[in-house]
C-alpha cells in the first residue's frame, strides 16, 4: 500500500515544509507531494533521507540543492541552480531548467527531459546529468569528473577547461571550449551511454552520439599553450 503525505505551499511556509522533510519519520512505502510551488525558491533543499518527493508545478532558484539520497520529481520547469552541489539520489525534471543546472554536483543522477540554459554541469565533480533536449553555452565548464549527456544540441564553448569528465552529444555543437576535443567512441562508451539513457528513462538511439573530453594540455602550464587560456 502506497501512503502519501501532501504539503501545500499555498497554506504552509516553505521553511515548515523543508524542515518537515528533513526530520520526517517515514513509514514504509510513504511518498511526499508538494503542491502549488508557483516558482518558489529553494524547494526541497538539503534532503538527506532516501525519500520520494514529487513537486507538482514550476520551481524557482536552487530547487533540490545539496540533495543526498532523496528522489525528487519536478512536474514542471526549474529555475537557476537546480540540484546545485548534489551529492547522491535522483532528480527528474519533466520540463526545462534554467542556467547552471547540476553545478558542482558530486554524485547522483540529474535528468532534465526538456532543455537547459548556460553552464549546465559547471564544475561537476562526479554527478551524471542527462538532458533530453539542448543545452546553452559553456556546458560542463571546468567539469572535473562525471558524465554529461545531451540528446540534442549544445551551445558554444562546450567543455571549456574540462578535466576528466565525459561529454556525449547527439546533435550539433556551436563550438568547443579550450582543451576540449572529440574522442573515439569505443564499445565501452556506447555501453556506458546506453546505461545512462536507460536510467534516465529516455529512449534515444545512440549511434549519432559523439564523445568529448579533455586534451590534457592545460593540466600544467606550458608556454606553447598560453594562447589557449
Amino acid at each position: 500500500m502506497v501512503l502519501q503525505m501532501r504539503f501545500d505551499l499555498a497554506t504552509h511556509s516553505l521553511r515548515e515544509i523543508n524542515q518537515t522533510l528533513h526530520h520526517i519519520d517515514r513509514r514504509p512505502g510513504e511518498t511526499f507531494v508538494i503542491e502549488h510551488p508557483k516558482g518558489t525558491h529553494s524547494v526541497a533543499v538539503g534532503l538527506t533521507e532516501p525519500i520520494e518527493v514529487t513537486i507538482e508545478g514550476h520551481v524557482g532558484y536552487y530547487c533540490a540543492g545539496m540533495n543526498k539520497n532523496a528522489s525528487i520529481h519536478i512536474i514542471g520547469n526549474a529555475g537557476p541552480g537546480l540540484a546545485e552541489n548534489m551529492m547522491s539520489g535522483r532528480i527528474f525534471v519533466d520540463g526545462n531548467a534554467s542556467q547552471y543546472a547540476g553545478a558542482s554536483g558530486h554524485g547522483g543522477l540529474l535528468v532534465i527531459k526538456g532543455n537547459t540554459s548556460s553552464r549546465c554541469g559547471i564544475s561537476m565533480k562526479g554527478i551524471d546529468i542527462v538532458v533530453g533536449g539542448s543545452i546553452g553555452h559553456f556546458g560542463a565548464f571546468m567539469a572535473q569528473t562525471g558524465r554529461l549527456v545531451v540528446c540534442e544540441d549544445a551551445g558554444g564553448n562546450l567543455g571549456d577547461s574540462i578535466y576528466e569528465a565525459q561529454i556525449y552529444v547527439r546533435g550539433e555543437i556551436d563550438g568547443l571550449g579550450s582543451d576540449c576535443v572529440e574522442k573515439e567512441m569505443r564499445p565501452e562508451h556506447k555501453t556506458e551511454l546506453l546505461e545512462l539513457l536507460e536510467r534516465a528513462c529516455l529512449s534515444v538511439p545512440i549511434d549519432d552520439f559523439r564523445r568529448y573530453g579533455s586534451a590534457r594540455n592545460l593540466y600544467n602550464f606550458k608556454i606553447d599553450n598560453a594562447d589557449a587560456i
